[in-house]
């Protein structure tokens, strides 16, 4: 049985829809690409990061994904058994570990990148190349500008407070030292 042509239409013109049908497209390729990758999409999303040279601390790349740090440790401790990253200590604290790629993990990084791109090609395939970098420009504006405004963004992990706006900032002595990490350049 055929839907109507009017509902149809409602359909696709919908945001939610539209979003769903490329995120399950995409998902499905990309997982495929991934399933080898010690924690899957997110064990990507670790390396991924550690591979662009954005080297961060553990905290502080759990902050940025949005992982729980305890279920971070894990994928670290996956990763790097799989030679795919390392941990080293972080001059500026010895408490903290710093989030490299190792060789392997960066090589691993390149051929998934480019399976990736197949999938992406795959995916965006009914729009003209101008047309998908506007949409990939468009999307990782979005994303940017929403993830900014995610209030899980705005807690330190390690003790639960809030991070103040920089006009509301406390006495030097009162503040809690949050890291910023720069935006890895994510596909």
């Amino acid at each position: 049985m055929t839907q109507a042509p009017e509902v149809r239409d409602e359909l696709q013109s919908d945001l939610g829809w539209a979003l769903g049908v490329v995120l399950r497209a995409y998902a499905k390729g990309a997982g495929h690409v991934i399933a080898g990758v010690p924690g899957g999409p997110r064990g990507y999303q670790v390396l991924a990061a550690a591979a662009s040279g954005a080297e961060g601390t553990q905290l502080a790349l759990a902050n940025k994904l949005g992982v729980d740090r305890t279920v971070m440790t894990y994928l670290l401790d996956d990763l790097e058994q799989a030679g795919l990253i390392e941990r080293r200590p972080d001059p500026a604290d010895r408490r903290a570990r710093r989030i490299v790629a190792t060789d392997a993990g960066r090589a691993t990084m390149c051929e998934l990148q480019v399976k990736l791109e197949h999938v992406e090609t795959r995916v965006l395939g009914a729009l003209a190349e101008p047309e998908r970098a506007v949409f990939r420009d468009l999307l990782r504006k979005l994303a940017t500008r929403v993830d900014e405004h995610d209030p899980r963004r705005r807690l330190h992990h390690g003790r639960g407070a809030h991070r103040r706006p920089a006009d509301r900032q406390s006495p030097p002595s009162q503040t809690l030292r949050v890291r910023s990490w720069p935006r890895p350049d994510l596909p």
